[in-house]
């Protein structure tokens, strides 16, 4: 019996890469991306990973800084801690964001144990995610969800594969917490626990790491320009309560420049009119954004569109 053939197009058929890709939260987590938030033991992932997921499903800044731009559901498994302790957790982070928890679109997996490396879980967990739809599936940690040797890169990487497989048929952003290595060295993805399929898996990392009463939080992205490192503190009020990381104030990141910022600065080096097609070749971002952000500079007063295409204004 003959087999059918693999699918297959053009390469050019293939919608460019926009060099403004969609963010799950900017500078943070690019949209529908899987990765890590990783670090050695107590030094705030679960944290971090509590106030990404909080930020989506509430559409509130991430540390209080980060703007969210793919909100909806965020679904989580938190493998060890209690039920009661995670929503103490993000009642305390909803306290100090003046929320309604209600108000939060933010689910928790409530099954005993979860193993990743079970088909019968695995076709579960797929099932949930079909039936929330959630824009972030958080699995908290990595080390808690198999039974497998983590230093096996057979077994690691079709655990990961199945998540990859989730991520592409939901869209759905998957982070998983896992531990480095206490003293891990040389760059921080090879100082993952295990097998480096992890480091070769993901399209985002967080890593975290503890100065003296603070964390320093590093990013790496398959896609993005990375940010520069955050400094972050974990702070509560006097009495304990609405505990949460934020932002030391002289490390708050630059935003990314927007679709207006780019498209503009193309026009102004071209020293000569282009037009929207010009423009989306050369910025390789989808043609409806881009009318949109055109439109909003001729608006602002900084762009005009004439025959030959679109100019700066007052030429």
């Amino acid at each position: 019996m003959s087999a059918s053939p693999l699918p297959t197009t053009h390469i050019a058929e293939i919608a460019p890469q926009s060099l403004d890709a969609p963010w799950l939260v900017r500078s943070l987590w690019p949209a529908s991306a899987v990765g890590l938030i990783g670090g050695p033991p107590k030094c705030a992932k679960t944290w971090l990973a509590l106030d990404l997921a909080l930020s989506v499903a509430s559409n509130t800044p991430c540390l209080g800084t980060l703007e969210v731009q793919s909100p909806g559901a965020a679904l989580l498994y938190m493998a060890e801690d209690s039920l009661q302790n995670v929503r103490a957790r993000v009642e305390g982070l909803c306290d100090h964001r003046g929320l309604d928890l209600r108000r939060a679109d933010l689910h928790l997996i409530t099954a005993p144990s979860l193993r990743l490396d079970r088909d019968q879980d695995n076709q579960q967990l797929s099932a949930t995610v079909e039936k929330l739809r959630p824009r972030l599936l958080l699995l908290d940690p990595f080390v808690r969800l198999h039974r497998s040797d983590e230093n096996d890169s057979g077994a690691i990487s079709a655990i990961l594969a199945d998540l990859r497989t989730l991520q592409r048929r939901f869209d759905v952003a998957v982070v998983l917490v896992h531990h480095a290595r206490k003293n891990g060295r040389g760059p921080q993805g090879y100082a993952l626990r295990g097998s480096g399929d992890f480091y070769a898996w993901g399209d985002a990392y967080a890593y975290l790491s503890r100065r003296e009463t603070a964390f320093r939080l590093c990013l790496e992205h398959r896609s993005h320009p990375a940010a520069d490192p955050l400094l972050l503190k974990l702070v509560s009020r006097a009495d304990g309560s609405a505990a949460h990381l934020e932002i030391a104030r002289d490390h708050i990141p630059s935003a990314p420049p927007t679709l207006e910022a780019l498209a503009e600065k193309e026009i102004l080096a071209a020293g000569t009119p282009l037009t929207r097609a010009q423009l989306r070749a050369r910025l390789k971002v989808n043609n409806q954004r881009l009318g949109q952000a055109l439109e909003n500079l001729q608006r602002a007063g900084r762009l005009t569109k004439a025959r030959q295409g679109w100019l700066p204004a007052g030429q």
